[in-house]
């Protein structure tokens, strides 16, 4: 087909605004319903997705639509991630487009991530189209909406379109508005090949398959390419389109998106955004905005028993196949076992492996508290890298402490301006700014004015409960997104926890100083709850370096080794009592205490205070 015929778009919004929903329905009116058969949403394939209405694996497909000219032209929805941890991938998938459908919940109004993913859009200049949906709903209020839409984002009223992805009203005039108003694809077949991958996934018979969009040149079947961000040469073995099933092509020409099997077998030798250039013929500059993805939380993941550890490195070798920002490494802890110490893009990435493990799998997990990456500069002048808490080196080697700092985007109603300033406050957070986004009612569970708060916050102090609580002190109505920024000195200390005079690694958690001492009181009463009583007194300490901090104590059971005395003098009382004594000591000497499964989440429930 013609090039300018082809149009490239994604649909950019924040979670639950019904971005999947919409996909289905210009779905159906162009392939028709049958296309999806029995399922409810055709993008959305993994069980998860279904079950949490999120996009956590972008897809693609083509749409064939016949204009109200009478004229075919070929549409290219590339669906993308929902997530903030996702990013990366949303900002792949734009740049492999010319357009983007901004959509907009019109019971909810603009939310955090619809200012992260506009900003996405914007920095890669594609045509936006703003969109209101759900305008079916009893709570919703469009004009509200298409209110504050061109207030924050300066679009005219006329360009805002007002769709129920859920019925399908308002559609059609959108498909006309995407051929109409999304600029052909540029670039030139005749140029040197140069083609974006935005996505890749692992096939057990075809190797690494690579969703790509070709900007010029063409790809044939039988050639030979090179990847220009890890250096690697592949054939193309097979090449297609999604359908959204794979449907086998020829040719890809320029404008077009599909996918290329490749042959490779790791699927980190073909990463999102990196360019496809010919062998024979390579272009001579790899196409902008490729970067290695980095790891921000990391977390120790244990099987509950300790058998299916081989079953654990099997199933993360399998996940890894398909998404190559997971890594693991082994890792062993007296108090768990062996395990694998993995690193995932953020809190979302991680509770989804770790989900997927346990169901996919059939594997029982024991997590630890999730941590970031630090810097420490040495006295020695050198620098390494804790993303354990176990690696941390002692106190006296550090010359200074370097953590992971996010920029906090935090949209809510105003009269919870007051309870979220005091929860990021409480949390090392630095107010920066407020805007005002718009002075009239939304709807009828939003009133009043609405405002986007903007703070600096270490990355750790949001890993642990942080959005729960963000949603409980603003009633559910407050949303948030974050982008990293350069990391700040500052004064951290590894916490450690002794059961019985014996280090518990999996326990310790890095943490500032400040916090140390309440931090180190709350686990050692949590733990005191958790851990079975024994025959011998427990005591529980938190420390740091040498010095203990916080101490609670687990009373010994007792037998009554006196009750047989029913008369006679006090010695023999006094020596029976005695005897035990000396017992317990010598049971305590080598008695070992069980640490139950409840105590390693305890970290994650404790309660960060000042």
């Amino acid at each position: 087909m013609k090039k300018q015929l082809i149009r490239n778009f994604s649909i950019i919004a924040h979670i639950d605004h019904g971005k999947s929903t919409l996909a289905d329905r210009l779905i159906d009116i162009t392939l028709g319903s049958s296309v999806r058969g029995d399922s409810d949403q055709l993008l959305d394939t993994m069980d998860l997705e279904k079950e949490r209405g999120i996009t956590i694996k972008a897809q693609a497909i083509r749409l064939n639509y016949k204009s109200k000219e009478n004229i075919d032209y070929q549409l290219n929805l590339i669906d993308t991630p929902g997530h903030v941890d996702f990013s990366y991938e949303v900002s792949r998938a734009l740049a492999a487009c010319e357009g983007a459908l901004l959509l907009v919940d019109g019971t909810q109004g603009i939310q955090a991530q619809t200012l992260a993913n506009i900003y996405l859009a914007l920095d890669q200049g594609v045509h936006i189209i703003p969109v209101i949906n759900k305008i079916d709903s009893k709570l919703a209020n469009p004009q509200a909406v298409s209110s504050e839409i061109q207030n924050t984002f300066g679009f005219k009223e006329e360009e805002i379109l007002f769709v129920s992805a859920k019925t399908g009203e308002g559609v059609e005039e959108l498909l006309e508005v995407i051929v109409n108003d999304i600029p052909s694809p540029k670039g030139e077949s005749n140029d040197s090949l140069q083609a974006l991958i935005f996505d890749s996934k692992y096939d057990s018979f075809k190797g690494v398959l690579a969703y790509v969009r070709v900007v010029n040149g063409e790809i044939r079947v039988g050639s030979k390419l090179n990847l220009m961000g890890t250096s690697k040469d592949c054939d193309v073995l097979e090449t297609g389109i999604f359908t959204p099933h794979l449907i086998k092509k020829d040719i890809l020409s320029t404008g077009e998106v599909g996918y290329i099997a490749t042959g490779l077998k790791n699927v980190r030798d073909c990463r999102v955004g990196d360019t496809l250039t010919s062998s024979q013929n390579p272009a001579m500059n790899s196409l902008s905005g490729y970067e290695t993805l980095k790891s921000m939380v990391f977390s120790g993941l244990y099987p509950v028993d300790g058998e299916q550890y081989p079953n654990l490195r099997d199933a993360l070798g399998k996940l890894q196949l398909n998404d190559a920002s997971l890594i693991f490494e082994p890792e062993t802890s007296g108090a768990l076992g062996f395990g694998f110490r993995c690193g995932f893009l953020g809190l979302l990435h991680m509770d989804i492996v770790q989900e997927r493990l346990e169901r996919e799998y059939n594997i029982e997990l024991i997590g630890t508290a999730p941590t970031v990456k630090y810097n420490v500069e040495l006295t020695d002048k050198s620098s390494i890298e804790v993303d354990n808490p176990s690696k941390w080196p002692e106190n006296q080697k550090i010359n200074q402490v370097f953590e992971p700092w996010i920029k906090l985007s935090i949209i809510s109603p105003s009269e919870y301006i007051g309870p979220i300033t005091e929860l990021v406050t409480s949390n090392r957070g630095e107010f920066i700014n407020t805007e005002w986004i718009q002075s009239n009612t939304l709807g009828s569970q939003l009133s009043g004015s609405r405002v986007l708060m903007e703070f600096d916050i270490p990355l750790s102090e949001i890993l642990v409960d942080f959005h729960g609580k963000l949603k409980s002190c603003s009633k559910g109505y407050a949303s948030m997104d974050y982008t990293q920024i350069a990391p700040r000195p500052s004064d951290l200390v590894k916490l450690q926890i002794l059961i019985n005079e014996q280090k518990v690694d999996s326990l310790s958690v890095i943490t500032h100083r400040t916090k140390s001492v309440y931090m180190a009181r709350d686990l050692v009463k949590q733990l005191k709850e958790l851990i079975p009583r024994q025959m011998f007194d427990i005591p529980l300490q938190g420390g740091i370096g040498g010095k203990i901090i916080a101490r609670e104590t687990i009373k010994a059971l007792r037998k009554n080794v006196t009750a047989k005395c029913y008369g006679g003098d006090i010695t023999r009382k006094r020596k029976l009592l005695a005897k035990q004594s000396e017992g317990k000591k010598r049971m305590k000497k080598v008695g070992r205490v069980e640490v139950p499964q409840e105590a390693f989440m305890s970290i994650l429930k404790s309660e960060k205070q000042d």
